[in-house]
């Protein structure tokens, strides 16, 4: 994509609280300095501008409180809708096919049921871990999560009045099944619905128990309704969430009040987004802790505190580890992963070992019929562990390794995107095989890699036919043969070639962003701005990179399902209700953790290799705080937001030549100082430079 001239040097932000399209405070907030409080929950919650939703949620639970509207989008919600159906219990963040969740509908009400009057937003007020509303008939509702238990606190004016359950609402009629028992003031149950694409089924165990006395009418199979003493001014609902069974969901009900509750989860989010400490604009520091407060909401913690939890194909295990679940690895594998690797290692072994744990139980590339929670997508898992092990995770391969075989023996390479990716995954296999000393095998998987070559000449080198700029040409999925194309991340050595060497390599590379055929809405080509740090011209990529997150960009929408959709020009990422770009999935914090990454100056080089590019960040300054004391400083010489070139770098006081660092050296912890320009150094970063290569050593 071209470099333009416009500069965006301050970016919009979006507001806190919403009385007639103004900002108010709350009296939930504390301090306005502490991250949590910087963040926008709003962003990316209207239209097609990244399917995200201000919904009270907690760091990696599969439970969020969240607003239901007419009309809604993927995750149940549009920031413009008015009219409230009511507020549903769990939603999968950013991703497509209509989104995934929206279980347990309840909707507060008043007169008779039927319910005759519309709930129409008068006032919204949100951040993490709550959310309130206010409604024009004078019922007022505030929301809070802290783990797996949330708050329902209903206000309503005098009459008749009541609360009304749908169990079996989910998002676009995902509903499979449920069972439940309602005695007293309690209804507890299970759930079972339609993953994201309908690809699976999961089951969510729950359980919900009023304050106050209520009287439960049975109106139908799934739909209940808890009606109110008519003088009651207050009224709330407890709720938790188990993939374990009811009992646990019982247990795990909060008794405190809602106040508190949204306190406790304040207090959590601050301490997982200040693990990164950023400087500098503040209107971008806000846009920043919305963005990495998207890239922590999944995997969902799917283990109870006695270690039991259910794998996917239903059954009832214990574990030592935290087990998660709710994959989308395909959308996030090259950039929310690898972010979560260093920022939050003590999260990540369990992470990485849950990925590996889906292989005894009948992993698939989608979700399977016994999820424990909602989810995505889990195609290059077998890299993700790759890259694990070889950034220091304890990955047991041994246990797995028939499994690997397996999967990488039945991969597709039906069409001309798939070769490539599944290439991807043979080459992952055969380093695993490599780091375990079978280099029989590995050689075997090595050979399976290389058939990438046969499928590039065929599919991907002519450029001259008429539909290489055609979305889904030739079956492929989401993507443009040129954007396709540039899909080997594992032997860029072996890609430059088959171009015709690095020359003609680069030529395609600046015709590819000149002519803005790069589709920043989606992930198939997020890593080709990297490509040129493997050439002798890496400053192509510093520009690039710091252009796609905070300078005027042009999005061509190519396919033809685009319903008349023009070129987008503008800026990106936006902190605002309408953030991305148009059709631009969030996708499990892909997008929003690739500004995160880019705004401290390092984007993983290849996934399954421990390697960062560099580029120069976006803040004068940034720390990774971990919890056993050890810092890594991201200081930046010479920042101003025009300076998109590096001049010069050391770590330590050591100065360096190369244009990568390793995560063994993040990790150690350290000080990395970047010294910025806003004209290309030419001469730095073109000595000892990081090519991947399927003869790559380690």
């Amino acid at each position: 994509m071209r470099i333009l001239v416009i500069l965006i040097i301050s970016l919009l932000s979006g507001c806190r609280m919403f009385v007639g399209g103004a900002q108010k405070e709350t009296a939930l907030k504390k301090n306005k300095d502490t991250p949590a409080e910087k963040v926008n929950v709003f962003l990316g919650s209207s239209g097609d501008h990244g399917q995200l939703s201000p919904a009270a949620s907690y760091p990696f639970s599969m439970l969020s409180i969240g607003p239901q509207t007419y009309p809604s989008t993927h995750m149940g919600y549009d920031h413009k809708a008015r009219q409230f159906l009511g507020f549903t219990h769990n939603r999968f963040e950013g991703v497509g096919c209509m989104g995934s969740g929206g279980n347990i509908l309840v909707k507060p009400f008043l007169g008779e049921f039927p319910d005759t009057s519309q709930l129409l937003k008068a006032e919204e007020n949100a951040g993490p871990g709550y959310y309130s509303v206010g409604f024009k008939n004078k019922i007022k509702a505030d929301l809070a999560v802290y783990k797996n238990s949330g708050l329902h606190r209903y206000q309503f004016p005098a009459g008749k009045k009541g609360i009304y359950i749908d169990l079996s609402h989910a998002f676009v009629g995902r509903f499979v099944a449920e069972e439940h028992t309602a005695t007293g003031n309690t209804v507890s149950g299970w759930i079972e619905a339609q993953t994201t694409c309908s690809a699976g089924t999961y089951r969510l165990y729950y359980a919900m128990r009023f304050r106050q006395p209520v009287n439960l009418e049975a109106i139908n199979k799934h739909e209940l309704i808890a009606w109110l003493d008519s003088d009651l001014q207050e009224a709330s609902l407890e709720v938790a969430f188990s993939s374990v069974d009811v009992a646990h969901a019982v247990a795990a009900l909060a008794n405190e009040s809602l106040e508190e509750m949204s306190r406790k989860s304040a207090s959590d989010w601050n301490e997982l987004l200040a693990r990164i400490e950023v400087k500098g604009n503040p209107e971008r520091e806000k846009l920043f802790y919305s963005l990495l407060y998207r890239a922590v909401q999944s995997p969902y913690v799917i283990s109870e505190e006695d270690g039991k939890y259910r794998a996917i194909d239903g059954s009832l295990q214990t574990s030592e580890n935290t087990m998660y679940n709710g994959w989308a690895i395909w959308d996030n594998y090259k950039t929310q992963l690898p972010l979560l690797s260093f920022a939050y290692p003590e999260r990540f072994q369990d992470i990485s070992s849950s990925i590996a744990n889906l292989y005894p139980y009948g992993k698939k590339d989608f979700a399977t019929t016994h999820e424990p929670s909602n989810t995505v997508r889990t195609e290059h898992a077998i890299v993700v562990l790759l890259d694990a092990y070889r950034k220091g995770y304890k990955i047991d391969f041994t246990a797995i390794l028939d499994s690997l075989q397996a999967e990488v023996e039945r991969l597709d390479y039906a069409t001309p995107d798939k070769a490539l990716e599944s290439s991807y995954d043979a080459w992952a296999l055969s380093q695993i095989l490599k780091e375990l000393k079978q280099d029989q095998l590995s050689e075997k998987y090595k050979q399976k890699a290389l058939r990438y070559k046969a499928y590039w000449e065929k599919d991907f080198k002519d450029l001259t036919k008429e539909d290489v700029n055609r979305m889904s040409a030739r079956n492929m999925y989401q993507g443009t043969i040129w954007q396709y194309r540039w899909s080997v991340p594992f032997d860029v050595k072996g890609l430059i070639e088959l171009t015709g060497g690095e020359k003609a390599f680069l030529i395609q590379l600046d015709t590819f962003f000149n002519n803005d055929y790069h589709n920043r809405a989606n992930e198939p080509d997020l890593q080709v701005p990297l490509l040129y740090n493997a050439t002798s011209e890496p400053w192509k990529s510093q520009a690039l990179v710091h252009q796609l997150a905070v300078d005027t960009v042009v999005q061509h929408y190519f396919n033809d399902n685009s319903r008349g959709i023009g070129s987008y020009i503008g800026v990106i990422y936006k902190n605002q209700p309408e953030a991305y770009l148009r059709t631009m999935d969030d996708d499990a914090g892909a997008m929003s953790a690739w500004f995160v990454l880019t705004s401290l100056g390092i984007q993983p080089a290849c996934v399954g290799w421990p390697v960062y590019y560099l580029n120069a960040p976006l803040f004068e300054s940034a720390e990774i705080k971990w919890p056993d004391g050890k810092k890594f400083k991201i200081r930046v010489e010479n920042y101003t937001d025009k300076n998109c070139y590096i001049k010069q770098v050391s770590l330590n006081g050591v100065q360096l030549e190369r244009n990568w660092l390793t995560q063994k050296e993040i990790m150690a912890g350290g000080e990395l100082i970047i010294t910025a320009s806003d004209k290309p150094e030419k001469s730095w970063g073109i000595q000892n430079q990081f090519v991947p290569s399927l003869d790559l050593l380690k």
